[in-house]
């Protein structure tokens, strides 16, 4: 039986645990009224970085007897007194942190109209990005030996907070048997149909990142934010953790 504290730290996970135990369903349950995968629902409650479409989000909501505005926390209450935090800058550990569960980035690189960015699922091996594509897609030929960036965000609209981290290196084809064997063993399974059969892997070698706290996150007179990213777990030090979150990959 999952409890409450099963969520992967994010707002939007613990509302759809606490609706769905008030409804007194279960994942499978909730799931199946909602026209979706036990385990895309368990994505939502469990993983870091949740970014569900919003027809999915009404149709949890209604499967929970919840308004989307709730599911999504636009009804929470905001005191007028709560301060508008100033965005800051995330440290290289709190970068790394934020991309430790893997989920969906965007990678960018030079192309023939100018900078573009692909959407791909991800997974972390020994602090590289690692993602899968098909030898026959462009983005092969486009990017190895290239110098790439690869950039990941979360953003609650309804809380106007998250944060962002871009993480910059070398990209290459992974070809070796040792080092196969190592990124399959990551589980990234493509939603998308066709062979994807191609790793790439990007050496990280530059990283930054930002963080909006959301209001009211300002500790009293000092003025100091009392926020913890929903990324850092228990530490801000680097702990990559490829499990709970779907592997897939849009190219």
């Amino acid at each position: 039986m999952d409890t409450l504290t099963e969520h992967g730290g994010t707002d939007l996970g613990r509302r759809i645990l606490e609706y769905r135990h008030q409804a007194g369903l279960s994942r499978q349950e909730a799931a199946t009224r909602a026209g979706m995968a036990p385990s895309y629902l368990k994505y939502l409650e469990s993983s870091r970085s949740p970014n569900p479409a919003p027809s999915a989000l009404t149709r949890l909501a209604d499967a929970l007897g919840v308004s989307s505005g709730a599911l999504a926390g636009a009804t929470l209450p905001v005191p007028p007194s709560m301060q508008r935090p100033v965005p800051e800058r995330l440290t290289p550990a709190q970068c790394r942190g934020c991309l430790g569960a893997g989920g969906v980035g965007r990678m960018v690189f030079a192309g023939p109209r100018g900078p573009e960015a692909i959407p791909m699922n991800f997974a972390m091996l020994d602090g590289d990005v690692v993602v899968r594509t098909g030898w026959h897609a462009s983005l092969v030929a486009r990017v190895a030996k290239t110098r790439v960036s690869f950039e990941v965000d979360h953003i609650d609209q309804a809380r106007a907070d998250g944060w962002s981290v871009l993480a910059s290196g070398l990209a290459r084809v992974v070809t070796t048997r040792r080092e196969l064997e190592e990124v399959r063993s990551l589980g990234i399974e493509p939603w998308a149909r066709g062979d994807k059969d191609a790793y790439l892997r990007i050496a990280i070698t530059d990283i930054t990142g930002r963080r909006i706290p959301p209001a009211g996150a300002i500790d009293g007179e000092a003025g100091a934010v009392n926020w913890r990213l929903p990324c850092q777990a228990n530490s801000t030090e680097y702990s990559p953790d490829t499990t709970g979150h779907p592997a897939a990959s849009t190219r």
